[in-house]
């Protein structure tokens, strides 16, 4: 049954956002309900269950389709590939008890509050719904459900002071507490009772009962036992794992739910309560000292220091400074765009400092609540982690349906044998039945998480945590790593190299560090002891490490411990910064730290007003060299300062522009702050008389930052990367952030990706330049080579002119004509050809390797045109500025020191790229290893159905202690089967222990391969491989069981024909009863025959028995992905093992055991013969394997012949690029030609609400 996607009935939940869903309206309808219950009870609890697993169904059977508005079910569906389905009751809220008047209206909320909204008049309802822990309630007059428990998007940064820098009412926090409910991350422990039945409920254990009830049905009651037995232990060990998971996850939220903070109340003043009362809106007031926050919150006054390593990993102390009071009517986030972070405080985080200012205290409103909050958004992202398609799994269910069918002609086939010989019609119900039993292993789709659940153990050891598992498989496919540069690429604790002072448009002398002689006191003394955002945290000097270099070179001291009296504020907490002893003479006591305005990613850049104790205030300023020279007056800047800039960017420098001027004296520090504000605004949104307005002093710091990181690896001869490096993926593209290195120019970026080995030396880079026309909607994109100029005594790059050489244009050429060229832009340019010259972009993604100066959004935007693309993309990154573009990448991994943060599913608690390749390494194995099991469990199935189909068409099948081999002494061994994972246990009544060993104990393959292992199912090497096997395991059970009855000592109904001559009693004799329908034969035996016994029965189950063991071995596939087979010890040992169990039934001769194993005695010959056709089985299967399905040179070749061309979007534009001799144009200079695509400025291809970005859609 479909949806009717009537605008009433149909609506978007979250519209824009990662969690987006369709919902739809429905109405219960008696008579419906009524015919339900009916059918639960004829169908003894079997349609119950059935809705349980399809809530959509449950949902189309017991209501009818209504509107939204009078809906009392609704039904959810992603809008992902899964879709799927939830359903949720509609509950109402009352509030009532709150307003005990209509004088209390008023106190509600402003009338375009959801709030207001939302409450059904004069009822006071309110009707919601909750899904995945968030509330949402029905606003009235919008006709649609919004999320409450979060301050609303739309105010103004003016609105949010006025309306809430007061507090709330007691009645408005009553309702809006009502509405929204409490303030906390509640993470129940799980019942045991609850576990244990969803895990009951399971689709697996469901037709385990169903498999059970059927064998004892059939008298294999050892058998079904040990089977209920099995099941019991996987189930305690399931319930006993998600027990402890919900114990960890609760004891990790808990600590945050119950918190004692202060709230100011409108006109009553403060009110100390515990944190689960807090509602958006309230004012929270932040005490000095410590404190670990339990919600967002908008800072409206003073400034915090705050640790936020709990959600992004990165442990540098962040300065949070107050919400500006702009007047216009833009929406705060709008307003304040990329740099809106600044100003929030974020749940889970620890406020390690506060200072008030001259409104007082510091205070902060509070944005979200609960589940709305950053550490709600982790802890849902573990709760509810997003499917991954991959095509894997939707593989394996089409796999498992073609098995369906193919029992579904076993049961055909069965019933016409059975029939046929006048078998009752029991029976026949109970053998057709059994072959469904035998050829659908229902846990086929779950056999392909086995590799995760061990790779994921491995990769803990080694200090890779993962809150996704599903996308370790993702990592045996990536073919694109994006690696953020600063920090990632680069080292972290670089020294400072030198500074480059310029007085009067020339600069001065240089001077490095270290130096003998001593930086003299002056404007650029003073802007290194000014300009930054340190603190003094437990003793030492916390901040951005370049920050902490620059400050260390001058000795001076931080002392942020004393109030100070400020003009026009009184006194206040102020940093002041003063002379240490090994500081050189200054000529002032210290300086005071007026004002701080942190690093803004859209501005590039960090300002500070400064005042010389008992001297004059002074403005500084600190950022990108480019950005800060359009800030300074024209004769101020050297004329030289462009080629200087590319001089020391080009050998891999972080350069940083340094700025000041004086300042008006007698001018109030409020009025300073406003000023500076102002002038932020104004040169973000160009003017170029605001620009000459300030008197600015331009210099230069020079810091080494493009040192490549010792842990990347390389050879050890010559220091380049090693092929390994080469090997870790088909492409690798360097993102240089748009934050607090303010130096990361394009030049800095290129030679460290050349220093990476991202850039061949024999490659050429072509830098692609993108820029508006002044005064039209148009723009124009630039190609211009990159040529080292070896003329100098320096290594740097330059920009080939018009007028260079033939030779040196032919060169390039040659270069660019063989595919050798490589693309570097910046942030700005990139943005530009997104909205102008979209139709470049897929052709320039291509070839681009050097993307510098990106937000965040940028980041997020760019690895979501490469999954456009068909590239499966990996992210490297520290986890704070590259949040967005973790989460939107295949593979995102943080480099930090915590288990779990909200930047992305992997998280390396060594902050090194070494993560990288062992992270491929390990999901490689772990895609091969889910391959290998699928091929395996898919095999085993198999050859036991054709073995009893076999059987059948004796009237026979295998014997209870038969089954009961193959399937635990073979198939499960009870010690691995103690395996604390849910998958595990699911598996392990059905899967191989020899795989399972394998699994567990074969390891990633240490060196990578130029090469990927196939990313679906449906490849023709796999299946080519299952068909092949299962013909040869069918061709040599049809072998044995045709030949066996053409020898001269068979005989049908003396079952010891065969052995006469060796042993002379006839005991033990009995004639084949076939399932009770013979008589019994001439020599009467001792003991009663089952009816299994039958020299077919014996060869085949033989036959079949022994071939797992072959499947097993050929399928465990080693190199190039895992380590060879024979590294794994206990594989080897326990094949052999059980392979000497199965050699000693072939050969012995012990009457006791071959009665109990439903086995009778053959001539040696016979058994020689069968070893025989198990040696030429798996001769031809390994060598079929190895030398077919295995030969990577015969699949390309076959490609090659056949002309098959590869369906990823990339490949195919490459081989267009590549017919293509126009591209790239170099030197040339491209105009758009029509008004730019609408494209978010923000560029936020991510939308993660509460902390990643602040972009709107995706």
């Amino acid at each position: 049954m479909g949806e009717n996607p009537a605008k009433s009935h149909y609506a978007q939940l979250n519209q824009g956002e990662e969690n987006e869903m369709e919902i739809f309206g429905y109405k219960t309808q008696g008579c419906r309900k009524a015919l339900c219950i009916a059918g639960y009870i004829l169908s003894c609890g079997a349609l119950l269950l059935l809705f349980y697993w399809k809530p959509e169904w449950d949902v189309w059977a017991n209501c009818i389709p209504c509107s939204l508005e009078e809906a009392d079910i609704v039904l959810l569906r992603t809008t992902d590939e899964f879709q799927i389905y939830s359903r949720k009751s509609v509950t109402w809220i009352s509030v009532s008890a709150v307003i005990k008047s209509k004088l209390d209206y008023p106190g509600i909320a402003e009338e375009d509050s959801i709030f207001n909204e939302a409450l059904m008049k004069p009822s006071l309802q309110v009707k919601s719904i909750q899904v995945q822990k968030i509330r949402y309630v029905w606003n009235i007059y919008a006709k649609q459900f919004q999320k409450v428990g979060a301050l609303e998007d739309h105010h103004s940064c003016s609105a949010i002071h006025t309306k809430f820098g007061s507090g709330l009412t007691c009645n408005e926090q009553n309702i809006r507490r009502a509405i929204c409910g409490p303030n906390s991350i509640d993470v129940p422990v799980i019942p045991i009772w609850k576990l244990l039945i969803k895990e009951v409920l399971n689709p697996f254990y469901v037709f385990q009962l169903f498999s059970v009830c059927l064998w004892f049905a059939e008298d294999y009651m050892e058998y079904a036992t040990a089977i209920i037995i099995m099941s019991l232990l996987s189930i305690s060990l399931t319930v006993y794992e998600l027990r402890q998971q919900s114990v960890k996850l609760h004891r990790l939220v808990e600590s945050h739910n119950n918190i004692m903070v202060t709230v100011c109340r409108n006109k009553e003043g403060f009110q100390e309560l515990e944190s689960h009362h807090l509602v958006p809106g309230d004012l929270l007031v932040l005490k000095e000292g410590k404190a670990l926050l339990p919600c967002d919150a908008i800072l409206i006054s003073g400034q915090c220091i705050v640790n936020e390593s709990m959600l992004t990993g990165e442990g540098i102390p962040v300065t949070k400074t107050r919400l500006p009071q702009a007047d216009n009517l833009k929406p705060w986030r709008m307003h304040c765009a990329e740099d809106y972070k600044k100003h929030v405080l974020f749940c889970g985080t620890e406020v390690i400092q506060t200072k008030g200012d001259d409104r007082g205290v510091a205070k902060a409103v509070v944005l979200r609540t609960g589940f709305n909050t950053a550490k709600g958004d982790l802890v849902r992202s573990i709760l509810y982690p997003k499917p991954m398609n991959f095509k894997l799994y939707r593989d394996a269910l089409r796999f498992l349906m073609c098995l369906i069918g193919f029992a579904a002609i076993g049961m055909i086939y069965t019933v016409c044998v059975f029939a046929l010989n006048g078998e009752e019609a029991g029976e026949v119900v109970k053998k057709a039945l059994d072959v469904i039993t035998i050829a659908v292993p229902p846990a086929l789709p779950a056999a392909l998480t086995t590799g995760i659940i061990y790779t994921q153990r491995r990769l803990k050891k080694k200090g890779i945590f993962c809150i996704s598992p599903q996308r370790i498989n993702m990592c045996g496919q990536l073919n694109l790593i994006c690696f953020d540069k600063t920090g990632t690429l680069t080292e972290d604790g670089l020294d400072l190299w030198g500074l480059l002072p310029s007085e009067r448009n020339c600069f001065q002398d240089f001077h490095s560090f270290p130096a003998d002689h001593s930086l003299p006191w002056g404007p650029l003394f003073r802007a290194m002891v000014v300009c930054h955002s340190l603190i003094v945290w437990e003793g030492k000097i916390q901040g951005d490490p370049l920050d902490v270099k620059m400050f260390e070179a001058t000795n001076w001291v931080i002392d942020d411990s004393i109030k100070h009296h400020i003009e026009g504020q009184g006194s206040t907490h102020a940093t002041v910064v003063r002379p240490g002893p090994k500081a050189s003479s200054a000529s002032v006591e210290g300086v005071i730290i007026l004002h701080q305005f942190p690093f803004s990613s859209a501005l590039q850049r960090m300002s500070v007003i400064a005042q010389e104790i008992g001297g004059e205030k002074q403005v500084f300023t600190k950022g990108a060299p480019e950005m800060v020279a359009t800030l300074c007056r024209a004769e101020t800047v050297p004329s030289n300062f462009e080629s200087k800039l590319l001089f020391y960017t080009a050998q891999g420098f972080r350069v940083i522009g340094l700025a000041c001027k004086s300042l008006q004296t007698g001018r109030q520090s409020t009025d300073l702050t406003r000023m500076v504000n102002c002038c932020n605004w104004l040169s973000a949104n160009s003017g170029q008389k605001e620009k000459e307005e300030l008197h600015l002093f331009l210099v230069f710091i020079l810091k080494g930052g493009g040192g490549i990181r010792s842990d990347i690896p390389r050879s050890a001869d010559n220091g380049e990367p090693t092929e390994e490096s080469d090997k870790a993926c088909t492409r690798r593209a360097q993102c240089c952030p748009h934050q607090e290195c303010y130096g990361d120019n394009i030049q800095t970026a290129v030679t460290v990706a050349k220093n990476a080995g991202m850039i061949s030396p024999t490659n050429r880079v072509i830098l692609v330049e993108a820029n508006k026309i002044p005064g039209s909607f148009l723009a124009s994109v630039t190609w211009k080579p990159l040529e080292e100029n070896k003329t100098e005594e320096y290594g740097s790059l330059v920009s080939v002119k018009q007028e260079d050489d033939s030779q040196t244009e032919r060169r390039i050429r040659l270069a660019v004509g063989s595919g050798q060229y490589h693309f570097a832009m910046s942030g700005k340019s990139y943005q530009i050809i997104a909205q102008h010259f979209s139709h470049l972009l897929p052709k320039l993604l291509l070839n681009g390797t050097v993307f510098a100066r990106m937000s965040p959004g940028q980041k997020s935007s760019l690895v979501e045109e490469f999954q456009k693309l068909d590239y499966f993309v990996g992210m490297c990154g520290d986890g704070a500025n590259d949040c967005g573009a973790l989460k939107v990448a295949h593979a995102g991994i943080s480099l930090s020191e915590q288990e779990a943060s909200v930047a992305s599913p992997f998280t390396s608690q060594t902050p090194s790229i070494a993560c990288v390749p062992e992270l491929i390494r390990e999901g490689r194995a772990a895609l091969v290893t889910s391959f290998c099991m699928f091929k395996y469990m898919a095999l085993y199935s198999t050859i036991q159905y054709l073995g009893v189909l076999l059987l059948y068409w004796q009237l026979n099948t295998f014997g209870n202690y038969q089954f009961l081999f193959q399937d635990l002494a073979i198939t499960t061994v009870i010690g691995v089967t103690i395996i604390h994972s849910s998958t595990a246990g699911i598996l392990d009544t059905l899967v191989n222990i020899p795989v399972h060993v394998s699994v567990s104990f074969t390891e990633a393959y240490p060196k990578l391969v130029p090469y990927r292992p196939p990313s679906q199912l449906i490849s023709p090497p796999l299946l080519l491989s299952v068909v092949l096997n299962i013909l040869f395991s069918l061709s040599m059970q049809i072998f044995g069981f045709l030949m066996v009855q053409k020898q001269p000592w068979y005989s049908r109904t003396d079952i010891h024909s065969a052995c006469l001559s060796v042993d002379s009693h006839m005991e033990n004799s009995s004639s084949v009863s076939s399932l009770g329908l013979h008589g019994m034969g001439d020599g009467a035996p001792n003991e009663a025959d089952n009816g299994y016994k039958s020299y077919e029965n014996t060869t085949v189950w033989l036959l079949s028995t022994i071939n797992c063991l072959i499947v097993a071995l050929v399928f465990s596939k080693g190199r190039p992905f895992r380590k060879p087979i024979y590294t794994n010890y206990v594989f080897i040992l326990v094949l052999m093992g059980q392979l000497g169990v199965c050699l000693f039934l072939v050969f012995a001769d012990i009457d006791d055991l071959y009665s109990k194993m439903d086995l009778v005695c053959t001539p040696t010959s016979w058994r020689i013969s069968m070893v025989i056709m198990l040696v030429v089985t798996l001769a031809v299967s390994f060598l079929v394997e190895e030398a077919v399905i295995e030969n990577r040179a015969l699949w390309l070749l076959l490609k090659k012949t056949f002309r098959y061309h590869s369906k990823s979007h990339y490949k195919r534009l490459q081989q267009v690029l590549e017919q293509d001799s126009s591209w790239p144009p170099l030197n040339e200079t491209f105009f758009s030609d029509s008004v730019a695509i609408s494209v978010d400025e923000n560029m936020g291809g991510h939308s993660n609400p509460t902390f990643d970005s602040n972009e709107d859609t995706l």
